[in-house]
């Protein structure tokens, strides 16, 4: 049975830093395109941060030069490190995991920024 299990959310203040981490079970991530999407509280979906199984990297313009997506293969895990964070990077952040012909979502983890 293939499990994403996001960690790593929880409250922090404005400039902060936090590190979540998709743990993966049953696949293996180096062949899959991974994403890292959010959704605030009334608010569509948003796609943060990409990294391509060959290890391109992109990012939408809100959070470019302060997050970063890397992998650990040796951990089968994606992680999305953020750094000085405000208060409308404020979601529910979730990790996916595509590839052709197969699609993987964790459960989420919730991110506040506030003070």
């Amino acid at each position: 049975q293939v499990q994403l299990v996001e960690s790593g959310g929880g409250l922090v203040q404005p400039g902060g830093s936090l590190r979540l981490s998709c743990a993966a079970s049953g696949i293996d991530l180096r062949f899959y395109n991974m994403y890292w999407y959010r959704q605030a509280l009334g608010k569509q979906r948003e796609l943060v941060a990409t990294i391509t199984s060959g290890g391109r990297t992109n990012y939408a313009d809100s959070v470019k030069g302060r997050f970063t997506i890397s992998r650990d293969n040796a951990k089968n895990t994606v992680d999305l490190q953020m750094n000085s964070l405000k208060p409308e990077d404020t979601a529910a952040y979730s990790c996916n995991a595509k590839r052709i012909g197969s699609e993987h979502w964790g459960q989420g983890t919730q991110v506040t920024v506030s003070s």
